[in-house]
Order: structure tokens, then sequence, then C-alpha cells
């Protein structure tokens, strides 16, 4: 028996490949099939399942291909309706892997259809769950994301408790917590960094699962304090649901090279948004007037999904050479298939053309706190609600990053902006997005970890409350 994390650090997410006796399955598949495949013909073996604890919100998953290129049925949990063949499983139903067994047990709640996937091993001993967003470590998925639902919040946070309860307790301390989801993920407020653990684990220090914990307490904790989420969730969600056709062509389409006037006749006369995926301090240093800066070196997806309001949106990017091929998959794997291209020759083909370059005004902590008291009114802190609360610069404004395109009326043209956010990295997509609207900007060099060695003031309420 092989049983296989295969996570990815920018959504925060966990697929699991599980192989015995040449026969294999896949559980919540990223949107490209071909690793899963390469993987299985490495081991001389064929995928049998591809297996979905639900229909995910925050990726699009590739089920519907991987199923077509490999034979493979497709499986959801009872409830489950899709606009493609699938096998909807039965509460307890069993399916055969080789010598193991998967067993599909309903746990309603984070959505109606969320299943938990109980794996027994080849002597028949409960070995592990993959628990999708039903049981994270260290906290429980969000309640508030089914799609087209009747349900309240409180409604489905009441089955997720019985589910919690009925379902996944009653299983022994060292059977393993294989979740969908880590730190990071907007599908819950508190997850471990940790990937995965035992169930007795949980048990002692997950909330969610302490013996004593009411259902109206439980019901209270699950729905207080959760951010609004993502615009891009409801409709990933959809297309999980529905079903999407092979990447194969889309990804022809986004590695065409552009010459620098195609560029700008996509841009200018088209209405193509232009995303640079570079590093936010080359951004800053120089970039093609407009652009706008999400970096692949972060949260690079969930941030596409989040401020790039139509789905549908034309985009052409700018990219580090040798970086073209992974900016069209991450941007596909939250299903963003509109891609029309990337500058050919980088930010250099662009000089070379003669072209007009844009910069990012910034200052060094040093010269915040020099400044500070003539500038405090126009400090903006990009950083999430609970991140403010703990602490933050006297003054200054919170405009979360994850809000900032329904926040426009908070800004004029006719006044400088100090933004910052924790490290520099959510400040320069903020800045960009302001500067390409005509706000004057400048962003804070090393956020707020730089600003808390000035003596720019900060109040700190991190020792006064709980922050979410």
């Amino acid at each position: 028996m092989l049983i296989e994390q295969i996570y990815t650090g920018c959504l925060a997410q966990g697929a699991y490949y599980i192989e015995s006796e040449g026969e294999a399955a896949i559980i919540d598949p990223l949107r490209e099939s071909a690793p899963y495949i390469k993987k299985a013909e490495a081991n001389g073996a064929s995928i049998k399942y591809v297996f979905e604890t639900h229909f995910h919100a925050d990726f699009v998953s590739g089920h519907v291909e991987l199923a077509e290129k490999t034979g493979a049925d497709i499986v959801f949990g009872p409830t489950a309706e899709t606009g493609f063949t699938s096998i909807t499983a039965k509460d307890n139903q069993e399916f055969k892997i080789g010598n193991i067994t998967i067993i599909a047990l309903h746990t309603p709640g984070h959505t109606m259809e969320s299943t938990t996937y109980l794996l027994r091993d080849e002597n028949g001993k409960d070995h592990c769950i993959f628990s999708g967003d039903t049981l994270f470590i260290g906290d429980v998925g969000r309640p508030d994301l089914a799609v087209k639902s009747n349900l309240t919040k409180e409604d489905l946070a009441g089955y997720l408790y019985d589910s919690l309860r009925q379902r996944i307790m009653p299983l022994a301390d060292d059977v393993i917590v294989y979740p969908a989801h880590g730190a990071g993920s907007a599908c819950g407020k508190n997850m471990s960094s940790e990937t995965f653990d035992t169930l007795g684990n949980q048990r002692a220090s997950n909330y969610a699962l302490q013996e004593d914990l009411s259902r109206e307490g439980f019901i209270k904790e699950v729905t207080e304090g959760i951010l609004p989420p993502p615009q891009y969730f409801p409709k990933n969600a959809l297309l999980n649901k529905q079903g999407l056709p092979s990447t194969d062509g889309m990804k022809t389409a986004g590695l065409k090279e552009l010459s620098v006037s195609e560029f700008e006749f996509l841009a200018n006369e088209e209405g193509a948004l232009m995303l640079d995926t570079r590093s936010e301090d080359a951004f800053v240093e120089e970039h093609v007037p407009n652009s706008i800066f999400i970096g692949l070196d972060g949260t690079f997806a969930s941030w596409v999904g989040t401020l790039i309001s139509d789905i549908q949106q034309a985009i052409i990017f700018i990219s580090e050479p040798g970086k073209e091929e992974e900016v069209v998959t991450r941007l596909a794997r939250v299903g963003y298939d509109n891609v029309l291209g990337y500058l050919g020759g980088g930010i250099a083909g662009w000089k070379e053309a003669g072209k007009e370059l844009s910069s990012i005004e910034h200052m060094t902590a040093t010269q915040l706190e020099k400044t500070y008291s003539s500038i405090a009114q126009n400090i903006v802190d990009v950083r999430k609600p609970g991140e403010y609360a703990a602490e933050h610069i006297e003054a200054a404004e919170n405009i979360p990053l994850d809000f900032l395109n329904s926040e426009m009326q908070q800004f004029n043209r006719t006044d400088k902006y100090y933004l910052h956010c924790k490290s520099g990295y959510r400040s320069v997509i903020a800045s960009s997005i302001l500067q390409s609207r005509g706000i004057q900007i400048v962003n804070i060099d090393g956020g707020f970890e730089a600003i808390k060695q000035s003596k720019t003031p900060v109040s700190d309420f991190s020792c006064q409350q709980n922050v979410q």
C-alpha cells in the first residue's frame, strides 16, 4: 500500500495518490492531470478512481480531465449532482483498490455533499481518513460556502457538529487525518501549518473535537469571525460541479509569445489585463505602465481569484524567463483560462523597444519614522482585519487587500497614500492596483515587520484579545 500526499503551497492544498496491487486512486486532484498520470505510469499502476470530498470552491479540480484520460470513475459523496458522468456514492459504500478498501462516510456540514473517505488496509484495519474540508489540523471547514443552498451557515454548522461526532470521533486514536488544506487556505479560520496528524492528537488539541463543546457552542465558534469568502469561490464551485474540458488547448494559447506591438494591442485595444508575475522588488523598480502585480512567489492563484473579478477576463502576462508555463498552470488552477500569451523578452524586451516604464515610489521604515507625524493620516494598512486588530501603526487605516476593489471610494487623486502589509508582497499588489487607477502611492519597504523595528508609534492589542 502506498499513500502519498501531494501538497501545493500556493493553494495550501493537499491531493492524495493511493496505490495497491497495481491499482491507484486520486483524491481531490488539482486541475492539471499529467502529474498523477505520470506517477501511476512510473509505478506500473492504473488509476481506477478519482474521489472528490466535495465541490471545491478555492480551486478548479481536474477530475473530469483525469477520468477522460485514464478511464477512471469519478466518485462524489451522497447528494452530489454533477454535470458529467460520475458515481454518487451511498453512505458507507465501499470501493476496492487492490487489496485495500475506501469507504465513503457522508459528513455534511462544510457543504451538504461533503464526504470523508476512510481507508482500511490489507488487514481490514482503519488506517486513515481523507477528511476534505470537514476536519482540518487544528480547525474545521467554514460552513458558509455551500453552492445555491437554502441552508444558513448556522444550519450547516449544526450538520458539521453532528458529522464530526457521529462519523469521525468514534474512530480510533491512531487513525491518520489527511485534510484537503493547511494554513493559508481561506477554507477555514485557524488551520495548523501541519498537513496531517493522528485523530488522537486532534481529539486532544482541536477545539472542534472537545467532548465538552456543546452543539450551540460549536455553532457559535465556527460561524463567528468568518471573513467573506473570496469572490471566485462560488464560481470555482460551480465549475467543479459542471466540469471543465481539458487544459491542453488552453495551455497552447496561453503560452503564445507576444511581440511588444501585439502585447500593446491586446492591452489597449482588446482590454486584456496586463499581469506582472515577477518579484515585488522587480516590479517596484520598473514595470509596464498600468500593469497589475501578483507575484508567483506568493499565494498567486488565490490573489488572482480574489482580485480579478471576471473569471473570463482576457489576461496577458509578464514573467521571469522560463516561468511562463507555471503562470498558465497556476491561473488554470483557479479557472482563469482566457490567457492570450506573454510578453516576449519580458521587461528587457519592452525596454529594447524603447517603451516607457513605470516604477513604484517607496520608502524605508526609517524614512517613515522620520515623516510619520506629517503623513500619519494617509497611512493605509492592507493586512487582514485580524492582523490589524492585533497591532498596527497608530492612526493607520485598515483597508484589507481582499476588499480593495470595493473600497476605491476611500482614495482620492489629490492625496498621496503610504501602504504597507506584513512584509511587502500584498502592499505591492495594492500599490499596483491603485497606481493603475491614478492614485498616488508610496510603498513602505519590508512592511510591518520592518516598521516594528523602527520608532514609528505602534498600538499592540495582541495580549488583550483573541484575534481571529
